[in-house]
């Protein structure tokens, strides 16, 4: 500039600032994804799913990865309600585990109310797998196996009594009259270590969910035996019958997306929620999605937290009825 006229700078000052603004407009901030976790696994999963399919749409925030594991995801729960109520673009990934925790009272004592819901994107479903030579080729055979003698089969589950894994398989034992006290269950570090533990025979079984089975089932290597979904699964899986068609009514949803602090405000919730509302039709979404071995679940807002509520209220119902948790 100061070797332009000075009648020149000061015409072009007004549009050069103007072509600033617009460019600040067009610009989309950069957004935060906190996954409650180590990188890997799920949760981060998660997060990489939703940084795809925001890039697919215009103007959409770019999302950074951040990591804050700790205390099955207490730590950043109660990072982002104690410190960072209203950070109008952090958002953080959450499972049916997530919820679970919650019912259980792993996370003190908060509350599926005490955060907004943004949305839900993806989902998955318990199953339960055997290795390819076992001797238990239908659920029926290893529930079978269950009630003469719960002793002789090992199951590997990802976390500790209480866990999804856990219950999952509480909930098939109980419809077959069999005491979930009496089986006998392995505490694993996430569901590829319940493979190999499984092919190396330390377990004979592992309840576990159905993106983990596509991970590790290799020909030869596992048999699914049951899926615990509502009907019968599109794509690798679609030959794997439901626990239902077995006789054994268990159904057992694991959804994955992202929340948000209590007190975002709320044109910056609506601008989010928005945002994920068409991430359903964004381009190639839906091949993504089939790449992270999930299957379409697409709830977002009121509708989601509707969703959380009664979910968390079925699991804390759940729980007591296996003495998991006691009134408050």
């Amino acid at each position: 500039m100061k070797h332009l006229p000075r009648f020149l700078a000061a015409r072009l000052l007004p549009w050069l600032a103007l072509l600033c603004l617009e460019h600040a407009r067009a610009a989309p901030p950069e957004a935060e994804c906190l996954i409650p976790s180590k990188p890997g696994g799920a949760m981060d999963l998660t997060c990489k799913l939703a940084r795809q399919a925001l890039q697919q749409t215009p103007a959409a925030p770019q999302l950074k990865l951040s990591y804050l594991p700790g205390g099955v995801g207490a730590v950043a729960w109660h990072t982002l309600v104690s410190q960072r109520r209203a950070e109008p673009n952090t958002l953080v990934t959450f499972s049916s585990g997530s919820i679970l925790n919650l019912a259980l009272g792993k996370f003190g004592k908060a509350d599926v109310n005490d955060v907004r819901w943004v949305a839900a994107f993806g989902a998955d479903y318990g199953m339960v797998a055997v290795r390819a030579d076992s001797p238990y080729r239908t659920l029926g055979d290893l529930v079978g196996a269950l009630k003469r003698d719960p002793r002789q089969v090992l199951i590997g589950m990802s976390g500790t009594v209480g866990s999804q894994d856990w219950i999952k398989m509480a909930l098939l034992a109980r419809l077959a009259g069999i005491d979930p006290r009496k089986l006998r269950f392995v505490a694993l570090e996430g569901g590829g270590e319940q493979f190999v533990a499984m092919q190396a025979n330390h377990v004979q079984a592992v309840s576990g969910d159905t993106s983990e089975a596509l991970l590790n089932a290799g020909p030869g290597k596992v048999r699914v035996l049951a899926v615990l979904a509502e009907r019968r699964l599109p794509g690798l899986l679609a030959g794997v019958p439901t626990a239902r068609e077995q006789g054994y009514d268990v159904v057992w949803p694991v959804i994955r997306g992202v929340w948000m602090g209590p007190d975002v405000p709320e044109a910056d919730y609506r601008r989010w929620v928005a945002a994920f509302a068409g991430i359903e039709t964004a381009p190639g979404f839906a091949q993504m999605r089939t790449q992270a071995g999930l299957y379409p679940f697409t709830l977002t807002g009121e509708a989601l937290t509707a969703y959380v509520r009664r979910t968390a209220d079925t699991y804390n119902r759940q729980a007591r009825q296996f003495g998991l948790v006691r009134e408050r």
